[in-house]
């Protein structure tokens, strides 16, 4: 079968990001399925081009039995939204362009945020007479709107319009979290599937220290407690500085922010006008480099802002944490905290809250062995049931049988 996936967000396993799809393309290629994949050469997560690796333009190349073809972006993502929605417009012209030369598909993969290469997608599918699946791994627009990102009245209908004209047309939905199910078939979703994120436990050594990723940033003697991912509007890291604010006085303790994003140069101000020596910002680096950066740490922190709608969500990092070995400090209520507290993974905080960061820190600092366990029980968790291997299978079910079935 011949699987065609459009996605400007893809990130391949050399790059920093989500490389969720990178890893399941692998595996469906690995089972003698082609897929061809259509994405920008623009960092989603850092808004730059990754000239080290070549790729610009319109390159073509085949990685790990994976086809990816980059075409032209606007590149201008984290200027501003308005900026932002050149940028998804432009890739969904440009996508929809490369996509009609792509020959012998047998079904098209779709995928939201941003949700307007889904309209791509759909015309292609119905181009190309073959089914059209859709994977809804963030409740867009309804969370722009919650965070305040998208509120002119006219665009917030127009999304909506088009949220509901996907899921309505979709052969097939697929969800990464429970927590979106009932949202879409509210709005018109049918035969809604879910494959929930989760962590290629393969690529995670629980047993590693880090040693050299301590020593590269001066973290030796140190109890590390890291987050690790996107720096944007949604993640509330403000409060891990004012949490660092609160152990200025423990100096055995560290904050890393490892990762980037549009608000990155904004935190990193305001850190050092608190004069927060005990924070340490760090690079974005690629998904092959990061067992080693979370071996590192002592305890991995995951957090949203405090809406009520981020309930619903399955963050990938909980789940490499827990691969990993190591404590969560879960700043996220709903169906994510479900998940760690019945894995006895971390400790679980209301979102929002600095103080109770601080102290969850201190707890794991007190009683190192307590935070061993919990990382040890996160570990079997996942394995158990969120290991990326068997979610990629479920996922080759939805697949087959929509190719099976047809439209």
């Amino acid at each position: 079968m011949h699987i065609l996936l459009i996605h400007q967000a893809f990130a391949s396993l050399d790059e920093p990001g989500g490389t969720r799809h990178h890893e399941l393309a692998r595996y469906l290629a690995a089972r003698g399925h082609r897929v061809t994949v259509i994405t920008s050469p623009v960092s989603y997560l850092t808004g730059t081009s990754p000239a080290a690796s070549g790729r610009r333009g319109s390159d073509l190349y085949e990685e790990q039995g994976v086809t990816i073809q980059r075409v032209y972006t606007y590149s201008a993502l984290h200027r501003s939204f308005f900026h932002r929605v050149i940028s998804f417009f432009s890739f969904m012209l440009s996508s929809l362009w490369a996509g009609l030369r792509v020959q012998g598909v047998d079904l098209v993969w779709g995928t939201s945020p941003p949700i307007f290469q889904g309209m791509t997608a759909w015309l292609l599918a119905r181009w190309k007479r073959v089914p059209f699946l859709f994977e809804v791994r963030d409740l867009w627009p309804t969370f722009a709107v919650a965070v305040g990102v998208l509120r002119q009245p006219v665009l917030i209908r127009a999304s909506e319009w088009l949220e509901r004209f996907l899921y309505r047309h979709a052969d097939r939905l697929v969800v990464n979290s429970p927590g979106f199910i009932e949202h879409v078939k509210r709005r018109g979703g049918r035969r809604v599937e879910l494959v929930p994120n989760g962590a290629d436990t393969a690529m995670f050594d629980p047993s590693l220290d880090g040693a050299d990723f301590r020593r590269q940033h001066s973290l030796v003697g140190k109890f590390v407690a890291l987050y690790a991912g996107a720096h944007g509007m949604s993640n509330d890291l403000d409060v891990l500085l004012e949490a660092a604010k609160r152990l200025q006085d423990r100096p055995e303790i560290r904050i890393v922010l490892l990762g980037d994003g549009k608000e990155k140069p904004a935190l990193q101000a305001r850190a050092a006008e608190k004069g927060l020596q005990n924070v340490l910002f760090i690079s974005p680096m690629p998904k092959t480099s990061m067992p080693h950066a979370l071996a590192a740490a002592d305890a991995c922190i995951a957090i949203l802002k405090p809406i009520e709608l981020y309930k619903t969500v399955y963050p990938n990092k909980v789940f490499d944490y827990m691969a990993a070995g190591r404590p969560v400090i879960l700043a996220i209520d709903g169906v994510i905290r479900q998940v760690v507290e019945t894995a006895g993974a971390g400790i679980a905080v209301p979102p929002g809250d600095p103080e109770a960061i601080a102290q969850a820190i201190c707890s794991l600092v007190g009683d190192p062995q307590a935070g061993r366990q919990m990382g040890e029980r996160g570990r079997t968790y996942v394995e158990a049931h969120f290991d990326r291997a068997r979610l990629a299978d479920e996922l080759l079910k939805v697949i087959e049988d929509s190719s099976s079935t047809g439209r």
